[in-house]
């Protein structure tokens, strides 16, 4: 049976533990939460510039074909690519931001995950649980091997 010290240490180190997960957590969240933001951000901006600047274009293509001709017609087909090219790659950026973003969480999960791992660990070695249960485990196959 324990001693309360160790049930008092014990105690301690999952309190600890806990304490440690809970800021991963908190800073796993704040990272996500900043990838996106950032994220959305970027897509918001690359859309709201390409939308500008196809409006920009057409109105300045109405105005310039009556006065030009075809050569306007010409330009203002050259400037929607532009822009078509501009918003492709505000789309592509935007996608790279959710991987990385993506990657970014898989990395912290793993982080959390052997964190408390190592934490279980600590208990288990506090109350020697672990010894113990292994010698078990031995015993039992032993049994059941002789029975088998």
């Amino acid at each position: 049976m324990a001693s309360h010290d160790q049930s008092y240490r014990a105690g301690e180190t999952k309190g600890r533990a806990e304490e440690k997960t809970n800021q991963a957590m908190g800073a796993m969240g704040d990272k996500a939460r900043e990838a996106k933001e950032k994220t959305y951000e970027t897509g918001r901006a690359a859309r709201d510039k390409a939308h500008g600047a196809a409006e920009s274009t057409k109105d300045w293509a109405a105005e310039s074909k009556d006065q030009a001709g075809s050569y306007v017609s010409e330009k203002a087909q050259a400037a929607k690519e532009r822009a078509s090219d501009t918003a492709q790659a505000a789309r592509e950026k935007a996608q790279s931001g959710k991987e990385t973003t993506r990657g970014i969480l898989e990395q912290t999960g793993e982080k959390v995950k052997s964190m408390a791992q190592g934490a279980a660990d600590a208990v288990k070695s506090t109350f020697g649980v672990a010894q113990h249960h292994d010698e078990v485990d031995k015993d039992t196959d032993a049994t059941t091997y002789r029975r088998g």
